[in-house]
C-alpha cells in the first residue's frame, strides 16, 4: 500500500506536463526517414508519431543536460539539433568525429563536451561543444588496444560500447565490449583531454555493454551481454585515483529462464528505487528493487516485451510505463508497471518502426 501511495504521488507530479520522445534508427542504406519525433501520451503509456527526419543511420542519440539540444550519430559523424519549444528540431551543424560512426553519445553536465563511443574502431572521442550547442573541434581521442580472450569476432578486438562520466565528473568510463573491461580516464573539464588512470576488469567473456551510475554517485551498474549479468560496484574518488569495488553480481534474467540470453540495456527508474534491464534472445525485461543505502539489487520479476531483440527501452517520467524498442521485429511495445505484483502488463498497441535503436524523452512547453 505504501509503495502504491508513493507512485500515485509521483504520477501526480508529471500530470499536466508535456513530453516528446526522439527515436533513432538504422536505415540500412535506404533513403528513408530515420529520426522520429513522437508526442508522449503519459496517461495511456504510449507514443504518438508527430514527424520524422530523413537521415542515414541516425541510430544513437542523447539530449544535452540543459535540454536545449539533441545530438545524433550519422554515417559521417555527429549532428547537433536545437530542440524547439514545441519539441521540433532545427539542425545546427554536423561534424566528422575522426573515426568510424559512433554507437553511443553522452555529455558533461555543463554541456561543454560531447563523448562518443566507437564500437567499430574501438575509439573514445571527446569533442568540444559551443555555447549555442553546436559541435566544435575534437578535443581528444584514444584508440583502445588489446586482444580479447576468444576467437569469436565480437570479443577478439576493442569495441567501445558506452562512454559515461562518473557523477563527480572527474573520470570518463569507456565500456569495452570486446576486451571485457571498462577503461577509466581522467577528464579535464576545461580542455576535454582524457588520460587513462584505471581499468575495471570484468569476468572472462562477459562482454560488458552499458554502465550507469546511481543519482547519489555512490554506485555503478554494468550489464554484460554474453554472461547476462549485472555487476554492481561501489564508487569513490580517492583524490587522484578512482575506486571501483565490486559488491554484487546478479543475473539479468529470471531464475526460471534457462534459454540463451544476451543482456542489452540497463536503466534506473526516475526515483532510483528500481532498476530495469532487457535481455535479447529471451526478449524479456527484468525488474529489481534497489537498496538506496547499500546499492544492492533484489530480483522482483521478469516479463516478455512482446517483440524480438529489445535493443533498448525508456522508462516514462511517471515511473509507471515502459517503452521497449524491439529491433528485429521493427516495433515499439508499451507496458504498465504493476508495482504490487512486481511486473508489468502490455498497455497500448505497438508502434511500427524500422530497426528502432535508441530513444530519449524531454519535457517541452505546453
Amino acid at each position: 500500500m505504501r509503495r502504491m501511495m508513493y507512485y500515485e504521488e509521483k504520477k501526480g507530479e508529471t500530470m499536466g506536463k508535456k513530453y516528446v520522445a526522439y527515436v533513432g534508427t538504422y536505415t540500412e542504406g535506404n533513403e528513408e526517414k530515420g529520426l522520429y519525433i513522437f508526442d508522449v501520451d503519459l496517461e495511456n503509456g504510449t507514443l504518438i508519431l508527430r514527424d520524422a527526419i530523413v537521415e542515414q543511420n541516425p541510430a544513437h542519440l542523447c539530449i544535452s543536460h540543459n535540454k536545449q539540444n539533441l545530438y545524433v550519430t550519422s554515417d559521417l559523424g555527429v549532428i547537433a539539433y536545437r530542440i524547439l519549444p514545441d519539441g521540433g528540431l532545427e539542425e545546427l551543424n554536423r561534424r566528422w568525429i575522426g573515426g568510424i560512426r559512433g554507437c553511443y553519445l553522452s555529455t558533461d553536465s555543463a554541456d561543454r563536451h560531447l563523448f562518443i563511443a566507437g564500437f567499430y574502431d574501438g575509439r573514445v572521442t571527446s569533442m568540444c561543444l559551443e555555447a549555442d550547442g553546436r559541435v566544435g573541434e575534437i578535443a581528444d581521442a584514444v584508440f583502445h588496444k588489446g586482444v580479447g580472450k576468444t576467437v569469436g569476432r565480437r570479443n577478439i578486438s576493442p569495441h567501445v560500447n558506452c562512454v559515461t562520466l562518473t557523477p563527480d565528473e572527474k573520470y570518463l568510463c569507456a565500456v569495452d565490449n570486446g576486451l571485457d573491461c571498462v577503461k577509466v580516464y581522467d577528464f579535464d573539464a576545461v580542455s576535454g583531454k582524457i588520460n587513462m588512470v584505471d581499468i575495471i576488469h570484468l569476468p572472462l567473456e562477459a562482454a560488458p555493454r552499458h554502465m550507469i551510475f546511481s543519482e547519489d554517485g555512490k554506485f555503478a551498474y554494468i550489464i554484460s551481454e554474453l554472461l547476462s549479468e549485472i555487476e554492481v560496484y561501489a564508487y569513490a574518488d580517492l583524490g587522484d585515483v578512482p575506486s571501483f569495488e565490486r559488491i554484487q553480481s546478479i543475473s539479468s534474467k529470471g531464475p526460471e529462464d534457462l534459454g540463451a540470453s544476451a543482456g542489452s540495456e540497463i536503466m534506473l527508474s526516475p526515483d532510483n528505487r528500481f532498476l530495469v534491464c532487457s535481455n535479447a534472445g529471451l526478449n524479456s525485461a527484468s525488474m529489481y528493487a534497489r537498496n538506496m543505502e547499500s546499492g544492492l539489487l533484489t530480483y522482483l520479476g521478469c516479463g516478455r516485451v512482446g517483440g524480438q531483440y529489445p535493443k533498448t527501452f525508456a522508462i516514462f517520467p511517471d515511473g509507471e510505463h515502459l517503452a521497449s524498442l524491439n529491433y528485429d521485429s521493427n516495433e515499439i511495445t508499451f507496458f504498465h508497471f504493476i508495482m504490487e505484483h512486481s511486473g508489468f502488463l502490455e498497455c497500448a498497441r505497438p508502434v511500427s518502426i524500422q530497426n528502432p535503436n535508441s530513444i530519449a524523452l524531454v519535457e517541452i512547453e505546453e
